[in-house]
């Protein structure tokens, strides 16, 4: 095995500030120490830089924007500041788990060169309960590797298709191989599936995902985040359709055609718009009844 450098963490907070604070808690107690913390501050919230500064820990950085960016800008200005070979992107309202730091830093050692690692995951909601979702449960049974116990390695036409069919990666508990991400870091005019196209063009271009199994990473998922009140309002799968249907003409001319099938089709996404029905019944949006309906339904952009 290679020595592995500092892993770089970084952290784009916009949004509850004690969730955050849960977030930065959970990597102080890794019991790996080589990390460094990033914190790049998209907010207003009084109170906050002086409890960053309270934390007396060198280890963790904290910058406030001048100016809100938005979420894709400020998930780039956090790729131009990572410093190391390989880095996070934890969200603010998500948590390492105590063996996170070195898990990874295990798997970069054990397939070093790889450009996407993901550990496993543990869902939890808005309390920090597990939870079960109707669209996790799809993408694992179908779409996702079964769980050998052993760390896999996945690259090529194969593993784009099958990603672009169902979409079981988790971005907030990845690591990144710096040099990769930066020459292409995230597109601006995407803000809920800039994950999916970075990760799809990573694969394009020859990079390995490597599938650790050990679980370090707790995903939140709640009512709250963004992806999901735009799902509700059916705006998220308007950028999806946009995305799969651009993809689909560039895997196509990339002589990969199953995996622009598969992007044509985007059965997943189909699944989780008709899931999002009754949720905008509940709250009387006919609009975004019609929305998610013809999502689910046709091809329609």
């Amino acid at each position: 095995m290679t020595a592995v450098q500092t892993l770089d963490i970084m952290l784009p907070h916009y949004g509850d500030t004690a969730l955050m604070q849960a977030a930065v808690r959970s990597v102080l107690e890794q019991t790996d120490p080589d990390w460094r913390l990033t914190v790049v501050d998209d907010g207003k919230e009084p109170g906050v830089p002086e409890w960053f500064a309270s934390l007396g820990d060198d280890r963790v950085r904290y910058q406030r924007n001048e100016q809100n960016l938005g979420i894709t800008r400020n998930f780039r200005k956090c790729v131009e500041l990572v410093e190391s070979t390989h880095f996070a992107m934890l969200g603010s309202d998500d948590l390492l788990l105590p063996n996170y730091v070195a898990t990874m830093r295990a798997a970069i050692a054990a397939v070093p060169g790889a450009a996407i690692y993901q550990p496993g995951v543990e869902v939890i909601d808005e309390h920090g309960m597990p939870s079960t979702t109707l669209g996790d449960e799809v993408k694992k049974r179908l779409y996702a590797p079964k769980d050998t116990g052993r760390r896999l390695v996945l690259s090529g036409e194969p593993l784009a298709a099958n990603l672009l069919g169902g979409n079981w990666l988790y971005f907030p508990s990845i690591v990144w191989r710096a040099d990769a991400v930066k020459e292409i870091s995230f597109r601006e005019d995407l803000s809920v599936i800039q994950d999916l196209a970075l990760i799809i063009e990573l694969i394009r271009r020859g990079e390995r995902l490597v599938v650790e199994p050990a679980t370090a990473f707790r995903y939140r998922r709640h009512s709250g985040s963004l992806s999901s009140s735009e799902a509700v309002s059916g705006a998220r799968f308007g950028e999806a359709v946009r995305f799969f249907q651009e993809v689909a003409g560039d895997l196509d001319r990339h002589g990969w055609p199953k995996a622009a099938r598969a992007a044509r089709r985007h059965l997943s996404m189909r699944l989780h718009a008709l899931t999002m029905v009754p949720g905008a019944l509940r709250h009387r949006q006919s609009e975004a009844v019609r929305t998610l309906l013809r999502y689910a339904l046709t091809n329609a952009r």
